[in-house]
């Protein structure tokens, strides 16, 4: 027996609610123990204007299964996106930003799609960035002292037996 606030309401009674524009669909089962919330979806163009991204980019992420698990379909064919696109859009943007490729961070995505924390996945991408990094920085301090010991020999009137024979003789002198 149905008593209270909700005894007017037969089970399996879905109701409508406006909040703005948003319409809140709730469908009340038998026993009003379960409460289901019919997800608000967003089209390609309304996620990449909140995600600060264009559209191309957004079909590209889908397309690489980035958003596999949050993108559904209309029955026109539309990309339809659930809340959770925005998380996983930012998580790709920070991703990048802290230098992981696409490829890197889809490997963590599969890992959180599958129900597990992927901190551990992430946690090696970022080692082996932070390894690359160092290698790239020794290059580019080799690089340096090279560029370094050409300017502090700098001729401005080189010979003119070096001349002849080269492009640039700073650049070029054996």
């Amino acid at each position: 027996m149905v008593t209270g606030r909700c005894a007017d309401r037969l089970p399996g009674d879905l109701r409508h609610y406006k909040r703005g524009q948003e319409t809140l669909s709730i469908q009340l089962d038998a026993e009003f123990m379960n409460i289901s919330v019919a997800e608000k979806l967003y089209k390609i163009g309304s996620v990449a204007a909140c995600s600060g991204l264009s559209v191309k980019t957004v079909r590209y992420y889908e397309e690489m299964g980035l958003l596999s698990p949050a993108v559904k379909r209309s029955p026109a064919g539309y990309r339809l996106f659930g809340e959770t696109v925005f998380n996983r859009l930012a998580f790709i943007k920070r991703s990048q930003a802290l230098g992981l490729s696409l490829h890197e961070i889809k490997d963590i995505l599969q890992v959180r799609d599958r129900g597990d924390l992927p901190c551990s996945e992430a946690k090696q991408h970022l080692t082996a960035k932070v390894e690359e990094i160092s290698v790239q920085i020794a290059a580019l301090e080799t690089l340096k002292g090279e560029l370094q010991g050409i300017l502090n020999c700098w001729q401005e009137q080189p010979s003119q037996a070096s001349i002849t024979r080269t492009i640039c003789p700073n650049i070029q002198r054996d």
